[in-house]
């Protein structure tokens, strides 16, 4: 297995993998995200990129820290670079994803979540940990999927969740891990991997969604019956 990117460093202040952060690439083919990838003067790269046929090419190690995440946080914390690994995905944004991309990634995943003893919690989009810039992997990704077999979390709307109101929702997102922004914003981002095909005001299915999130992240459930 090689490491063609030159775009990496050490991992800071001792951190190690607790994230992995999905991607989708933006380019008009695999080959080409590829050479932007490993261009010095790109300054980005990713750990691993998976084409549409589901080949699966390792540009960086995995215990280094590759230049995928850029500026935003997850659970309160920064610098996602030094605590993920970064997986892309060759689409333009406005394609499905082929089984046989979504078949690989399924293995690339299960790898990274065994050799670093990470659960499916830990398994986010770009568009979680930067909400206000970015939207991948985008609506059509099928986050469901991946959750049926282990590999990130889905909601179970909670029986008892509180009525809708912005602030609480905003703290229960918080509580899930997104960054602290408005209402608005985590809404979108929210639903952008969770009701892609859901518009209108936030509503209770929403607050029933993310409360039961919150707790599946590790909340102790005080941010929704305290808010």
């Amino acid at each position: 297995m090689t490491f063609p990117s030159p775009n990496f460093g050490a991992r800071r202040d001792g951190a190690v993998p607790e994230l992995v952060v999905i991607h989708y690439t933006a380019m008009t083919s695999c080959e080409a995200a590829r050479k932007r990838l490993c261009l010095p003067e790109a300054e980005v790269s990713a750990h691993w990129l998976i084409s549409e046929d589901g080949r699966a090419e390792q540009l960086v190690d995995e215990a280094m820290r590759a230049w995928h995440a850029g500026a935003g946080s997850w659970g309160g914390r920064g610098d996602v670079n030094s605590r993920s690994i970064g997986i892309e995905l060759s689409n333009t944004g406005f394609a499905p994803f082929p089984e046989p991309q979504m078949a690989t990634l399924e293995q690339v995943l299960g790898g990274i979540l065994t050799r670093w003893s990470l659960g499916p919690e830990a398994v986010i989009g770009h568009s979680d940990m930067s909400p206000d810039r970015k939207i991948d992997p985008g609506p059509r990704f099928d986050w469901l999927r991946l959750a049926r077999q282990g590999l990130a979390l889905w909601p179970e709307p909670m029986a008892a969740a509180p009525a809708p109101d912005p602030a609480r929702f905003a703290a229960l997102a918080m509580a899930f891990g997104y960054p602290d922004l408005s209402p608005e914003t985590l809404l979108a981002a929210f639903r952008l991997r969770f009701r892609p095909r859901h518009d209108g005001p936030l509503d209770a299915t929403d607050m029933a969604m993310i409360a039961d999130l919150s707790l599946r992240a590790g909340a102790d459930g005080g941010a929704w019956r305290s808010c």
